[in-house]
């Protein structure tokens, strides 16, 4: 099996929900471990058609897994 270089790290925050939606498609597809399963996703997203890009001035909170918002921050 050829080794692959991982060099970045990349750090996410995720809500109870978003964590839960993870690890039963990680458990249901019986992927390794919960960052095998985000790069599939990734994969998966990054090669779907007709994905939007992201719109200037978006901010991170406009964006989940679950398709729930968050609650704004003050």
């Amino acid at each position: 099996m050829a080794e692959r270089s991982r060099e970045e790290r990349l750090q996410i925050m995720l809500s109870p929900d978003e964590v839960t939606a993870l690890d039963d498609f990680r458990f249901k597809k019986r992927m390794p471990s919960r960052a095998a399963a985000v790069r599939e996703l990734l994969k998966r997203g990054l090669s779907a058609e007709g994905f939007a890009t992201a719109t200037f001035g978006s901010k991170s909170s406009d964006f989940g897994v679950t398709g729930k918002a968050l609650p704004a921050r003050r």
